[in-house]
């Protein structure tokens, strides 16, 4: 049996974290995994072809965002939210929030005092 790498706490770093989070894919299971829990990668199906399914679930458990652990024939992932929020608190949550949809009517327009005036 193959057994899955997993980074101890001290081998995950920010810039790790954050590359794991940068696709919109990996971002997708991320995200699924934070609304359901743990699912088997069958569950996690995003539109792409397997190998390309595998090598971010790879990705994200190389980084230390998953933890996959093998039941059976099946895979099941989960996140290391534990783990993340000691080494860097509140950082997926705020990825998690900033993920969803805004449904905030503010203004994205640069405030007036960053407005040089022409005169």
């Amino acid at each position: 049996m193959r057994l899955f790498y997993h980074p101890d706490l001290k081998d995950i770093s920010l810039a790790g974290i954050l590359y794991a989070l940068g696709d919109p894919v990996r971002l997708e299971i991320v995200q699924r995994l934070a609304e359901q829990g743990e699912l088997p990668c069958a569950a996690l199906d995003c539109d792409v072809p397997r190998s390309t399914m595998s090598h971010h679930l790879r990705v994200l458990r190389e980084s230390g965002v998953l933890y996959c652990r093998k039941e059976g024939t099946q895979h099941f992932n989960s996140l290391r939210r534990t783990d993340l929020d000691r080494l860097f608190p509140g950082l997926l949550e705020v990825i998690l929030r900033s993920g969803q949809p805004s449904t905030s009517s503010v203004s994205h327009a640069a405030p007036t005092s960053w407005v040089r005036s022409s005169s």
